[in-house]
Order: C-alpha cells, then structure tokens, then sequence
C-alpha cells in the first residue's frame, strides 16, 4: 500500500544566538562549519527546488499532490526565510557565505536559463532525495548533536523531520508529468541526475568548507578534525549512514516511501516542543 502524507506548512521561529554562530556545536568550530556550509546552499536551493515544482504545477490534477505541493512551497519557503538568518549570522562572523552562496545562486539560474524544465525538476527530485536522506540520518543519529547550543540543534532537527515530511512530493509530481520507472528515458534521466547533483554538491562544499575552517584557524585543529571524521564516516557518522539509501535510488521502481521511517515524524513535539509553543 502507497505512503501518503501531506506536509504540514509551520511558521516556526528559532531565536538563534549570534554569538554563537560559528561554534554552535558542542565539538566546536569544524563540526559547526561543516553544517553552517551546508546551511549556505539552503536559500538559493529551496527557491530552485520551488521553481521547479511551479513548473508543472497546471499539469497536476490529482487533488492530494497538489495539496501536498502547496504544502512542499510553504516548507521550502519557511527553510529558506529561516537559513537566511542563521547564514547572515555566520557571515557577521567573519566566513564568506554570502560571496559562495551569490556563485551558488549563479551556477542555479544558469541552470534555470539554459536545461530543460525536464531536467530542473529531475535536479529538484535528486537534491531532495540527497536533503532527505541527510535528514533522515541526522534523525537517526540524534548523538551528532548533543551538547549542541538548542536554538540550532532545532533549527536542524526542524529541518531534517519536514525534508522527511515532505520527501516524496516533488517525486510524485516527477512521476506524474515526467513518468515513471516504465519510462526508459524517465527513468534514465532521474538516475543520471542524482550522480551529477551529487558530484556537483560536493565539489563546491568541500572547497567552501575547508575555506571556511581556514580562515577561522581550524586547519590544524586536529581534536576538530576527529570529531568530523567521527560525525561523517565513523561507526555512527552521517555519511556511512545514508551511502545504502542514496545507491537504492538507482532500483527501478523505488520511491522515497520505500524507506519508511514515518516514525520519526512522531518526534516533533520532543525535539521542537518549546519551539511549537512559541508559534503556537
């Protein structure tokens, strides 16, 4: 039987302290760097990602998937209204994300300006399929942030529950317009998309990030150093984590369903409870 959950739009406001932008984490700077870079892609990408269901917005008539898409736009809306205060807090730190952000931006209109429709919203499917599955795993793995400052360890769980909420839609809509797996050329073109936006990701976090640690002196911070390689490719670390959901992607027929972890929707009134009250 088919998973069906309607995101819920939440106007959730986190308090973050800017003092402690850049060392937020309980293991200090390069942990808190490792996700403020991350933060940085998050404006610009969920503006992209909005555009790109819109495309097809007209082409959908089944009344649940266009619920579930006015809800996916209020989402993506809310994250980048929220990460927009949490980067600017890190760039009055000192780090350039404003500078890398504005080359994301650029790098995502050429896009806009020169692929096919077709292929933006295939980009959207794959980069959320990516934002999920990190969410997913920082869900699974609530030790990564313990000790962390509270305003942005619920800035991220925040995150993490609605890109899981959420993780199907833009798939669905890929679905309905583009086709499905019994399309070769749809199928073929979701595949190819996950490997390039993958590649493409991570070939400017990582120089963005190293900058970053750089100029805040975390180069030869090895204590700092440890605790990253612990929270990605350690025995518990995020990336070993979600290695297997990112290669289920490629199996014909798949759906971000296939990986049910609906109960960690459950979580929201334990890790945003305060939060929910303030909005409430």
């Amino acid at each position: 039987m088919a998973i069906s959950i309607l995101p819920v739009r939440r106007n959730l406001k986190f308090n973050l302290n800017p003092a402690k932008a850049l060392t937020w984490h309980q293991d200090g700077l390069n942990v808190s760097q490792f996700l403020n870079t991350m933060s940085l892609f998050f404006p610009v990408g969920e503006r992209f990602f909005i555009d790109s269901v819109r495309n097809y917005r007209e082409q959908i008539t089944d009344a649940e998937l266009k619920k579930a898409v006015t809800a996916f736009i209020g989402q993506e809306a809310m994250h980048g209204r929220e990460h927009e205060e949490y980067n600017d807090f890190v760039a009055q730190g000192g780090v350039p994300l404003h500078a890398q952000e504005a080359l994301v931006a650029k790098l995502l209109k050429a896009a806009q300006q020169y692929s096919p429709k077709s292929f933006q919203l295939a980009a959207t499917v794959a980069l959320e399929h990516l934002t999920a599955i990190l969410g997913g795993g920082l869900l699974d793995l609530p030790e990564i942030m313990d000790g962390a400052d509270e305003g942005y360890k619920a800035i991220w769980n925040w995150h993490a529950l609605e890109e899981t909420e959420h993780k199907a839609v833009a798939f669905d809509v890929y679905r309905t317009v583009i086709g499905d797996d019994s399309n070769l050329g749809a199928y073929a073109l979701r595949s190819g998309t996950l490997v390039l936006a993958t590649g493409v990701f991570f070939a400017l976090f990582i120089p963005f990030y190293l900058h970053n640690v750089r100029i805040k002196g975390g180069l030869t911070d090895l204590k700092g150093w440890r605790a990253v390689a612990k929270h990605t490719w350690g025995k518990k670390g995020i990336f070993r984590n979600i290695t297997r959901p990112w290669f289920d992607w490629f199996k014909p027929g798949f759906h971000p369903w296939d990986h049910d972890n609906r109960d960690k929707l459950e979580q929201f009134e334990a890790l945003l409870g305060d939060v929910l009250k303030q909005a409430a």
